[in-house]
């Protein structure tokens, strides 16, 4: 499917909640899934990412279901079963390697495949602490499919040059069941939502810093609340900021301080978010976010900043095509690897669209403010992320523009068109 954006000259008002936060939704239902009995799961993503994951644990033989349009049970015996045939993750990388970290300890072979995209993303930041673990994984040149053949693991003290939450994750859920204790330590505090869901659910995990140390444990039961997505409401965020005449309250999104780091950049470009009824859910901080138009100007990001917002540099990109001055973004070169290089591919869009912005090794220099033209052709390359930040950039243009294959926003998005319409009448 194809979108046509225009001018937006009125600017976005309203209020809006969220959709529920995919990183924790992944997180519930495989906790919930390695838990006896049922659990409830207030708020579980309609993306397709998550989707993904409740597909996967479905044929490990747990039973899942909806409860109402938001909530789902998750019911299992403590126990996955083998599948006799693939385990397909579709798009997200999260399921394939966090699923990794699990399946690598069963008393069972596992086969984990994925569509084209994910098909190309690394994954040998996962098989090689695995390995070290004493996991037995087969992979061509370490990208998907893995062939994973079940083994009793060991605990290892595992120092990890990149800071991945991703990679942190399913060496934790690793060693939940291995023998011994296991430590994984990051060069820099990576988002945090597994740690935070253990404790919650009574997990044997101990945060020391930079390093987490988990020893074989049984989860409990319990309610789990999931807050909205901040990467969702980034989206929201960036265009109230930057379309004249905006004034937009975001509802239910998840501050955790591992995923502010949009906030803080906005916070030193200028701009003002108003925080509202701060609150804890589920050992999650949350609270609503008024966002209104003003001025930027340009800033720099890199080195620490970095892991908490690296999915929001592509509408922080077009942010800062309208911010007075230089931005620099620097050692992102993970965003390489995602569902598409979206270092380069966000340089190209933007430029086409008329922006003045240059691509770097490792992330790109934009010099603001610009009038955008527009009249052109995106091609979103079927990436979530890119064909959001595009529409935005969009309602800034002089000219229509159309977005190609718009639809693959329901990877992590589906309700995105829907909120953008409802705040543009």
């Amino acid at each position: 499917m194809n979108q046509t954006i225009s001018y937006c000259q009125h600017g976005l008002k309203g209020v809006v909640t969220i959709p529920a936060d995919k990183s924790i939704s992944h997180r519930a239902v495989m906790f919930a899934s390695l838990i006896k009995g049922t659990t409830l799961i207030k708020g579980f993503s309609k993306a397709q990412d998550p989707l993904s994951t409740v597909e996967v644990c479905k044929n490990l033989g747990v039973e899942i279901e909806h409860v109402n349009e938001n909530d789902i049970t998750v019911t299992s015996s403590g126990n996955l079963r083998q599948h006799s045939n693939y385990l397909n993750c579709g798009n997200s990388g999260t399921t394939m390697r966090l699923m990794s970290g699990i399946l690598a300890s069963q008393n069972f072979n596992s086969r984990l495949i994925g569509d084209e995209s994910l098909s190309g993303r690394p994954m040998k930041r996962i098989i090689e602490p695995l390995t070290k673990m004493g996991a037995v994984i087969y992979s061509t040149e370490n990208y998907p499919p893995l062939y994973i053949y079940g083994r009793d693991l060991c605990g290892i003290n595992y120092h990890s040059s990149l800071a991945s939450a991703q990679v942190k994750s399913c060496i934790l859920l690793a060693g939940l069941n291995a023998e011994g204790k296991t430590t994984f330590t990051e060069p820099a505090l990576s988002r945090n939502h597994t740690e935070l869901l253990l404790s919650y659910l009574n997990a044997d995990i101990k945060i020391d810093g930079l390093s987490v140390t988990v020893r074989p444990s049984k989860m409990e039961s319990k309610t789990i609340e999931i807050p909205g997505d901040i990467s969702s409401a980034a989206f929201f965020i960036a265009a109230a900021l930057i379309v004249p005449h905006s004034d937009v309250t975001i509802k239910n999104v998840g501050l955790n301080p591992t995923r502010t780091g949009i906030l803080e950049i906005i916070k030193r470009m200028g701009g003002v978010v108003e925080i509202l009824d701060k609150r804890l859910v589920c050992g999650e901080p949350v609270g609503d976010l008024r966002v209104k138009y003003c001025e930027l100007k340009g800033t720099v990001i890199e080195g620490d900043m970095i892991p908490k917002l690296i999915d929001e540099i592509p509408i922080i990109a077009v942010m800062a095509t309208q911010a007075e001055g230089t931005t620099i973004v620097r050692n992102a070169q993970d965003l390489r690897y995602k569902e598409s290089d979206r270092i380069s591919a966000i340089t190209s869009i933007l430029k086409k669209l008329g922006a003045d912005i240059e691509e770097t090794s490792d992330g790109f220099i934009v010099n603001g403010k610009t009038k955008l033209t527009g009249g052109v052709e995106i091609d979103s390359l079927e990436d979530h992320r890119l064909a959001m930040s595009a529409y935005i950039a969009g309602y800034l243009c002089q000219n229509s523009i159309l977005v190609r294959d718009f639809d693959c926003v329901d990877i992590s998005f589906p309700e995105f068109e829907q909120y953008v319409n409802y705040l543009h009448m």
